[in-house]
């Protein structure tokens, strides 16, 4: 049992004596206060196993039978499908198989069986600075605006060059 079905179970044996009420219990449990009385009542059926769901222990009723699994599996071995990644592996086994089974679940079945490796994310470098230039001046920014300046009324393009000069700081005109 968990802590958290331990809280609860608490909570339900203080409303079952009464010493909060249900509205209270509901809010403790963040439940409905019409879900209170049936959880008494399951408490009371049960006993302290009320709180932890019934499936708890059991197959999901939509897991994948393994012997499709398995067939998935070895036809995946072949040769054919070595260089196959999950996505496309899923939809050749769809088509030409009749085996239709998730992209992700094929994902973890090739992993499982080491048919496919998943690349890891790739780190992205980060910008790097460039060290300051030993000279004042040294800094050039040039920018160029390729615009119809004359809205059609001249001949030929004209262009709007922008220069700027940065100055290293500490640098006087003279040096």
């Amino acid at each position: 049992m968990t802590q958290a079905e331990r809280d609860r179970l608490v909570t339900l044996k203080k409303a079952k004596k009464k010493l909060i009420t249900q509205a209270e219990a509901s809010q403790e449990l963040r439940v409905s206060v019409r879900q209170v009385p049936r959880m008494l009542k399951n408490l009371e059926e049960r006993g302290d196993r009320a709180v932890v769901h019934r499936l708890r222990g059991r197959e999901s009723n939509r897991k994948i039978d393994p012997k499709v699994r398995d067939k998935a599996v070895k036809i995946l071995s072949a040769e054919v499908y070595k260089e196959f990644g999950p996505t496309l592996a899923a939809e050749h086994l769809a088509k030409k198989h009749g085996i239709t089974v998730s992209r992700e679940t094929l994902r973890k079945w090739m992993q499982a069986t080491g048919l496919w490796k998943g690349r890891g994310r790739r780190v992205e470098r980060p910008h790097l600075w460039r060290q300051r230039r030993s000279r004042c001046g040294e800094l050039v920014q040039w920018d160029t605006s390729d615009h119809d300046w004359l809205e059609g009324g001249g001949t030929e393009r004209l262009y709007l060059i922008s220069m700027i000069a940065t100055r290293q700081a500490g640098c006087t005109r003279g040096s």
